[in-house]
């Protein structure tokens, strides 16, 4: 694995949401590559510096309307079509 291929899947690794395989080539890489591993470190500490200043708010009751009442308008077919 190399450099550009890190940076293209980091976020991945960090979700979790990559099989072995790349996770084991990911953990060696960044076990060489010192530029690599503090993006990583930094990646780290930005989401979890986010996570905790946005806690566990979700949207307003009617943002939440508003936005299903959108999707459930462009499910409906058009009439005169």
């Amino acid at each position: 694995m190399v450099c550009d291929d890190v940076k293209r899947i980091v976020y991945f690794y960090l979700d979790g949401q990559l099989g072995e395989q790349k996770k084991t080539a990911i953990n060696s890489h960044l076990k060489g590559c010192r530029s690599c591993d503090d993006r990583v470190v930094i990646s780290r500490r930005l989401r979890l510096f986010i996570s905790r200043r946005l806690g566990p708010h979700s949207a307003p009751a009617r943002l939440r309307t508003r936005i299903q009442e959108s999707f459930a308008s462009l499910r409906r077919p058009t009439a005169g079509l």
